[in-house]
């Protein structure tokens, strides 16, 4: 199918597309904050996992994220369909989430009654589990709804509707931090309330997606060798022939490396370390203005470009790493998240759709697999790795049942910032090959 026919066909289906945008979307981030902020919490508070297993988990999540990706994204270019891989990927990832309610304390030590430590039990099979529900997770979302968003916008409007699918997990933060307010997350009932509902949801969606998803019609690649092509985006002849998309993906690792320095620890930091119990009520504003703001920040790359959308977003990341580093009180703390979670979200919305822009066509799935391992992979081991070596010696709290637990402090945010510097400057390749590029085209 050519670029003018597929716009026409989502064209047909614009209400069914924005609503599946929507729908698959938020769903499918919901299940990620769910594991990307409050699986670090659910082995804290019921395991006392210290920042080396949450370090270990995330690390352990991203390699099974991104050899899915690779894979499942492949496949789906090989047999031309989106919405098989989808919807069933979210039925099985659904299913794979409610699985964690199993995973209690009183469950394991009547399973494993002669263990000296059924806390170090269940942190392992929380690590298991995740990979497992990564698998399900990365297949429907990462590999074919992201190919899908590929495919349906290839006619135009990317930066508009990557600014809506980049606003989701600032939407996403918010609906869970609602839904689990009145959750006590010490208690292990609560959790398994948690796990149901969002495994039920997610399930639900995947079977409503039958009826929403609009297939797109994927242009099958020339090559049909599938081992071929899932090499196909890390091969150098590929990267030479792609240096925008290379230049920008390895910017983009830079990104999510800051991004990681802190994320998993984030509530952890807002909960323990400052003592916050209502910091929903203080970071649900915060949220709700950064989810606008990312809505209508794509449509500034739509009219001005990569480099006159990413440095404003970058300036409002730093400014609320400083704002993090060097306050405590209420106040700060919320101008803080605000100008951070504004940035991180419209800077992946900019890097989103300049990446789909230059995005070989036909190739849409086979490239999910590349940017996940810029997205996730290298930045999921690299970042929080960082936050571990930076918490190494932080303070430790004594638990009810005698252990210890450790205590987030702002270095993360000071890590995260120097993170950041450095993609500054691996910004400026790029920006002189785009202003040049600008200039030919011109002259």
């Amino acid at each position: 199918m050519n670029s003018i026919q597929k716009e026409d066909c989502v064209t047909r289906t614009i209400p069914h597309f924005r609503l599946a945008l929507v729908i698959f979307s938020l769903t499918g981030q919901v299940a990620w904050v769910v594991e990307n902020m409050y699986f670090n919490v659910f082995i804290y508070k019921m395991f006392h996992a210290d920042a080396a297993a949450i370090s270990a988990m995330v690390a352990a999540s991203a390699v099974a994220a991104t050899l899915t990706t690779i894979l499942i994204g492949a496949l789906s270019d090989k047999i031309g369909k989106r919405k098989f891989f989808m919807c069933w990927g979210y039925i099985l990832w659904g299913l794979s989430i409610a699985c964690f309610a199993l995973i209690r304390m009183d469950v394991i030590t009547g399973m494993f009654p002669a263990a000296v430590s059924a806390a170090s039990i269940g942190v392992t099979l929380v690590i298991l589990m995740d990979c497992v529900m990564t698998f399900f997770g990365s297949s429907a979302n990462d590999a074919a709804y992201n190919a899908w968003l590929t495919d349906a916008t290839e006619g135009g409007g990317r930066g508009a509707a990557e600014g809506i699918n980049s606003m989701m997990p600032l939407v996403a933060i918010l609906v869970v931090f609602g839904g689990f307010m009145g959750f006590d997350l010490d208690k292990p009932s609560s959790w398994t309330a948690i796990f149901l509902i969002i495994g039920g949801i997610v399930l639900v969606i995947g079977i409503l997606g039958f009826r929403l998803v609009t297939e797109t019609g994927v242009r099958k690649p020339e090559n049909e060798r599938f081992w071929y092509n899932i090499s196909y985006g890390f091969r150098p002849s590929v990267m030479k022939a792609n240096p925008v998309l290379y230049l920008t993906l390895g910017c983009f690792i830079i990104f999510n490396i800051s991004i990681q320095v802190f994320m998993p620890y984030l509530i952890l930091y807002y909960n323990v370390a400052l003592e916050l119990d209502n910091y929903v009520l203080i970071m649900a504003p915060a949220i709700i203005v950064a989810a606008v703001v990312t809505a209508f920040y794509g449509r500034v790359y739509d009219r001005l470009g990569f480099g006159s959308a990413i440095l404003p977003s970058l300036g409002m990341l730093f400014a609320g790493y400083l704002m993090l580093l060097f306050f405590r009180q209420i106040v700060p703390v919320f101008i803080g998240s605000l100008l951070m979670l504004s940035g991180f979200l419209t800077g992946m919305a900019v890097f989103g759709a300049m990446i789909r822009d230059y995005t070989p066509a036909g190739r849409a799935g086979m490239f999910q697999g590349l940017r996940i391992v810029c997205q996730v992979l290298l930045p999921g081991i690299i970042g929080p790795y960082i936050g571990a070596a930076v918490l190494k010696d932080a303070r430790q709290i004594l638990n009810d049942d005698g252990t210890y637990s450790f205590v987030p402090n702002q270095n993360i945010f000071l890590a995260a910032l120097v993170v950041g510097l450095i993609l500054l400057a691996a910004l400026l390749p790029l920006l002189r090959r785009l202003r040049r590029g600008q200039l030919e085209v011109k002259a």
